[in-house]
């Protein structure tokens, strides 16, 4: 069962799970300021639930490589849509700040 590491909790849960509904299950605040109101809901393509990732997740798909791609995202940086994203195996996740989560001080590890 993997376990995901997130604001200093340990959260287990299935393998195979979208990342963004357990993290919002479990309380874990994903969204940063008024994004919490308007993002996509989980369909991938506002880019406001982007975090950084270590461990092992699903690779990434046309939908979530496109978005990213977008400014204010940049390709170049290591960040995933949390709801495009299968827990696959433990995993460690950081939040950014700005709206996006694109910038590069973090917002919560």
């Amino acid at each position: 069962m993997p376990q995901i590491t997130v604001q200093g909790k340990a959260i287990a849960c299935e393998s195979g799970v979208n990342l963004r509904q357990v993290l919002l299950k479990n309380g874990i605040d994903l969204y940063n300021g008024n994004s919490t109101v308007i993002n996509c809901r989980g369909i991938g393509t506002c880019g406001t639930c982007s975090v950084e990732i270590e461990g092992e997740v699903s690779p990434m798909q046309w939908r979530e490589k496109t978005r990213l791609s977008l400014p204010p995202h940049s390709s170049e940086k290591t960040r995933r849509l949390a709801c495009q994203v299968r827990v696959l195996g433990d995993i460690r996740v950081t939040k950014h700040q700005g709206f996006w989560g694109q910038n590069d001080e973090i917002q919560w590890k």
